[in-house]
């Protein structure tokens, strides 16, 4: 649909039922000026709860709204904040110190002017600190930081100095650690530490976990964001520019861009973010560009370059570039210059490329579009310190090369065509692939199927699996994998008994059952007591065969959360999922009508389902033959 549509259809909705539609923070009028069109302003029982730090935007002229300002939190409301977040989760605290650090608490309270964002970071920074010389070392900050803030409006004065305070706090080490390998950690797992710290610091919110803890998702508040951008210019360490329609008459995307803006205060790095107006990525001029190290490209998806052979020609002028980031680039069939070769400093790189790649000796990260092909064969031999490899294509790629990769960790294959004396191949790499954590293969082969299970049994230490394309076995010993914790399998066509080999993995935490997972003659699919040991988490999508699932007692015992989408022929919900005693989340989505009538509050079927604490049903699915079409594209 168009946004007009989506807009006329959403009025119409609003119009006709009951619904609570929350808008959050909302910065500008202009906004709520192009949102409101899909909003009915009268004749409705919906609501609209909108959130904002602009009163002109609350204070729109509208007969029905109700305007409530949020008060800061009171003395006590701030020290309880303060002491749920920094103290009360310690073991036991003597008195004196307790009511000693309440004192210091409170003194530095009167800082964070009541204001949430504050007080949680302030408690980020006392968080680690557990004497009471740490804490008034703490306060004495406070004092410096009050006189000389960060230029932040007055209002949000307080969250600026805490802020300022929790930033030069960080331990030093961030910065040192960064720059080399110690105790056999890879610069990415001492990056991993310290963004966990920081997320203990509340400077980072985590967005979304995988299945085993790992933060896959970040985000921060805006104001934190401000002030990391403040730092990144007081340091030159980072430049952004971006386009406002406000003012398009000084758009900065000219075709000099990038070095204009890499000669201000010599930045090391730069995020670009191009609209329609601009011609090329970086300048064609004699600017000097030598001092970049890495260089990303943003708002590409729908941009279309006047001249695509000449689009990224100047690169050779960024010398010592470490980070090579286009964004969206993939829609456009680019010729790059073979001086990309010389840039041997790379570390990663996320764009389409020639086959000059094998000079980078230094390349640590290789994403290659999904679809990628290239004429010659893509040496990767001499990239010894490779640890991610996505979307080759046996077509031509060595796979021996691919073997003598000793520090690769994840890999995504596809099998576009058959690998002569793949045994032998796997032998004379001597097993290298057992190194590989993460394995997504993509069988592209009708008859790849043996070949694709002997690369699937040289990585049997691999902790996530995903398998694409017909496999109708899966190997004999899998059950055997030790560490293997995250299994996807789609459109894999598996016999109907290969869900006993499933169920036996004693260590699988996340499954997911995509299109075409089994055999179009398998109707039911059978979770037998004692199968699934340590599932957490099961998805089940878009397998249309299926009429029945069947939960028997002592199945799946730690489930905690299950997906159910676009099952076309599954028309009820199992009985045995009252077996399920620790199942936290239900979400069922884009099923049939049918279904989704039995396990409303009044439907036949709800008692299944209720004992279940968090329920999410999204919208039933009527034109399956669209969504047919859509999955064969």
């Amino acid at each position: 649909m168009t946004d007009d549509e989506i807009a006329k259809k959403l009025f119409l909705v609003l119009r006709e039922m009951r619904c609570l539609v929350v808008l959050d923070d909302i910065w500008r009028i202009n906004t709520w000026n192009i949102l409101e069109i899909a909003f009915p302003n009268a004749e409705t029982e919906s609501t609209i709860l909108l959130t904002t730090r602009n009163q002109a935007v609350a204070t729109l002229p509208n007969r029905n709204a109700f305007l409530h300002k949020l008060q800061p939190l009171n003395e006590n409301e701030s020290w309880n904040l303060l002491e749920k977040k920094a103290i009360s989760e310690r073991a036991d605290i003597d008195l004196g110190i307790l009511t000693k650090k309440r004192e210091l608490g409170m003194k530095m309270l009167r800082h964070c002017k009541g204001l949430p964002l504050a007080i949680i970071v302030l408690a980020g920074v006392l968080g680690r600190k557990n004497t009471i010389r740490e804490w008034e070392r703490v306060y004495v900050n406070v004092h410096e930081y009050i006189s000389k803030g960060i230029g932040h409006e007055q209002e949000y004065e307080g969250v600026s100095q805490v802020l300022t305070l929790s930033y030069d706090d960080l331990p030093r080490s961030y910065l040192l650690e960064t720059t080399k390998t110690w105790f056999g950690e890879t610069m990415e797992d001492i990056a991993r530490d310290c963004l966990s710290e920081l997320v203990e610091k509340c400077l980072v919110q985590v967005g979304t976990s995988g299945s085993t803890g790992t933060i896959k998702t970040c985000r921060i508040h805006d104001l934190v964001r401000d002030m990391c951008l403040l730092k990144a210019k007081e340091e030159s360490f980072l430049q952004i520019n971006y386009s406002l329609q406000e003012n398009e008459a000084a758009n900065p995307f000219t075709s000099s861009t990038a070095a204009k803006a890499a000669q201000l205060g010599k930045i090391r790095r730069l995020a670009i973010y191009l609209d329609e107006n601009a011609d090329r990525l970086v300048s064609s001029r004699d600017e000097t560009n030598g001092h970049v190290r890495s260089l990303s490209f943003f708002g590409l998806r729908e941009w279309k370059p006047k001249s695509e052979k000449v689009l990224l020609s100047p690169l050779k002028d960024f010398k010592v570039l470490r980070v090579l980031k286009v964004e969206g680039l993939y829609k456009v069939e680019v010729e790059l210059p073979s001086e990309i070769g010389n840039m041997v400093h790379l570390s990663y790189i996320d764009m389409v490329i020639p086959n000059v790649i094998k000079k980078m000796k230094q390349l640590r990260h290789l994403y290659l579009p999904l679809n990628y092909t290239t004429k010659d064969n893509l040496e990767l031999s001499t990239l010894g310190h490779l640890q991610t490899l996505y979307n080759i294509s046996s077509e031509y790629c060595d796979l021996r090369d691919v073997g003598r990769l000793t520090n690769l960790r994840k890999l995504r294959i596809r099998l576009s065509r058959s690998l002569q004396n793949l045994e032998e191949i796997l032998k004379s790499t001597g097993n290298m692939l057992n190194r590989i954590r993460s394995l997504i293969l993509d069988n592209k082969m009708n008859s790849g199927e043996e070949q694709a299970m002997q690369i699937v049994s040289s990585c049997w230490h691999i902790y996530k699996l995903e398998l694409i394309g017909p496999i109708a076995e899966l190997p004999k010993e899998f059950h055997n994998y030790p560490n293997l914790t995250k299994l996807v399998l789609v459109e894999c066509v598996l016999k109907e008994d290969q869900m006993g080999i499933l169920e036996k993995l004693p260590n699988l935490t996340t499954l997911r059952l995509g299109y075409n997972t089994f055999h179009e003659n398998t109707k039911i699919l059978v979770f037998s007591k004692g199968g699934f040991p340590s599932l957490q988490f099961l998805y089940v999508s878009s397998m249309n065969q299926i009429t029945e699932l069947r939960v028997e007692e002592g199945a799946m015992p730690s489930l905690c959360r299950l997906r159910i989408t676009y099952c076309r022929g599954l028309m009820t919900l199992p009985d045995g999922l009252s077996y399920l005693t620790n199942l936290r989340k239900l979400t069922i989505t884009g099923m049939p009508r049918e279904l989704h009538h039995r396990i409303q509050e009044d439907g036949e079927d709800f008692y299944k389902i209720q004992h279940i604490p968090s329920l999410v049903i999204g919208e039933p699915y009527d034109d399956y033959d669209e969504y047919d079409a859509m999955m064969a594209r």
